[in-house]
């Protein structure tokens, strides 16, 4: 009966729109006084799923990827990359790209990835006469890149419902990240050549090495986080603060795009963000404590059994499944309602953990791309101000190569655990 109730209140509040934090949270309260437990316990579990030292990592993400959009540091990796591939035809789409792919390895935020490179180059690829959509389909698409290439938000969620080792998470995603962007280059060369694009002067000798000199200590960024995880010399959280800080020092002393009086205000902001975040868990977590008592995960894997379902047949059906709520539903959203769902499943299904959660991102990358609700949507047709129609035509065939990815990527676990395995059998 509990479980009835508990599907009739949660879509219920799902279809009038009440935020997520909200419906998670009813619905574990109610279920906890159905049970008759001491709604006490709600809380008590709310603060223990809080207590934790990987959670600490998102609000310095947050801060850092705020500093690095707004602190000059963005323009200086996409200066940096136009040096190196801008003469190439259709060079911006390129720089476009790669610029989201560089970014992404510092900041773990695909709305944040496009973002800061939407801001720069829409108006570049205006200028130069590139087809609107095009140019914010590659932007949008790119920006995806965010959570797909380490640090992620999304894997130290996936992290913390799971209980899995987030460095082994951040490794799993670099192959497929970089297969994504290697697949988006070739698209976006294709269509450069068959119309014509232009391409960016060449620079001078004397000018390159200025650039290149300028954007050093944004280059700085990414390896300090990936030397001090996968060198185990910093833990998740430490490198999440070292990276805040070294951004704000180099967009404060170097860049100076952001001032003495702003940096204050910047905090505050990147704190605001990370308590929500850290609200809508602490009920995410209630919710999978009831969720896993109930016994509706068991009930599933007893289903699976009895029909004799295959791991390929699960995953497939699960992606489809994904694939819709992504129509839907944001993707924190999605993520807290089927993960602990979902996780419990993976174990008697045979499935590696480790390679569900890149399974789960690339879903979520197509999430954000999907409309009416794909945030790096709206984000491109704010910055652009275009209509929504004009960024989800530009987009469509890039999804299209992204579902073809999340196909290769599902039904080929070595791409995603090969890195992962490698490191961490030392």
């Amino acid at each position: 009966m509990a479980v009835q109730v508990f599907g009739l209140v949660f879509f219920a509040m799902l279809a009038i729109g009440m935020p997520i934090y909200l419906v998670l949270g009813a619905v574990a309260f109610l279920m906890y006084a159905l049970n008759g437990d001491p709604l006490v316990g709600v809380v008590q579990k709310m603060l223990d799923g809080l207590n934790s030292e990987t959670l600490l990592a998102v609000p310095f993400f947050v801060m850092a990827a705020s500093f690095m959009q707004k602190g000059g540091v963005a323009k200086a990796m996409i200066d940096l990359v136009s040096l190196w591939v801008g003469s190439v035809r259709g060079g911006l789409a390129i720089v476009a790209i790669l610029a989201c792919a560089l970014f992404s390895a510092i900041c773990g935020s695909s709305v944040a990835t496009a973002m800061a490179m939407g801001a720069i180059l829409v108006p570049a690829m205006a200028q130069r006469d590139y087809p609107m959509p095009f140019s914010l389909g590659v932007l949008a698409a790119s920006g995806t890149l965010g959570i797909l290439i380490p640090p992620s938000l999304a894997m130290i969620l996936f992290a913390l419902i799971a209980e899995e080792s987030v460095p082994r998470l951040f490794l799993a995603g670099v192959v497929p990240g970089l297969l994504q962007a290697g697949i988006f280059l070739v698209y976006a060369l294709y269509y450069a050549y068959r119309h014509k694009l232009p391409r960016e002067p060449h620079r001078s000798r004397e000018d390159a090495w200025q650039v290149t000199l300028h954007a050093l200590p944004a280059l700085l960024l990414p390896v300090i986080v990936g030397v001090g995880i996968y060198g185990g010399l910093v833990t998740v959280t430490e490198a999440s603060v070292l990276a805040a800080v070294v951004a704000l020092l180099i967009s404060l002393l170097y860049y100076k795009g952001i001032g003495w009086r702003e940096a204050p205000v910047e905090i505050g902001d990147s704190v605001r963000s990370a308590a929500v975040i850290t609200v809508i868990i602490a009920t995410a977590l209630a919710f999978a404590h009831w969720l896993t008592a109930s016994g509706v995960p068991v009930a599933i894997v007893r289903f699976i059994v009895e029909i004799n379902l295959q791991p390929w047949q699960f995953l497939l059906i699960i992606n489809i499944l994904l694939v819709i709520l992504g129509m839907f539903l944001e993707v924190v959203a999605i993520m807290l309602i089927t993960l602990p769902i979902l996780v419990p499943l993976l174990g008697p299904m045979g499935i590696d953990p480790v390679h569900f959660a890149v399974v789960m991102t690339i879903n979520m990358e197509l999430a954000l791309l999907t409309a009416p609700v794909g945030l790096n949507l709206f984000v491109l047709s704010s910055v652009s101000k275009t209509p929504l129609s004009v960024v989800t035509k530009g987009v469509f065939p890039l999804e299209v190569l992204l579902f073809l990815l999340l196909m290769l990527v599902t039904f080929v676990p070595s791409l995603s655990l090969w890195l992962p395995n490698l490191v961490f059998s030392k």
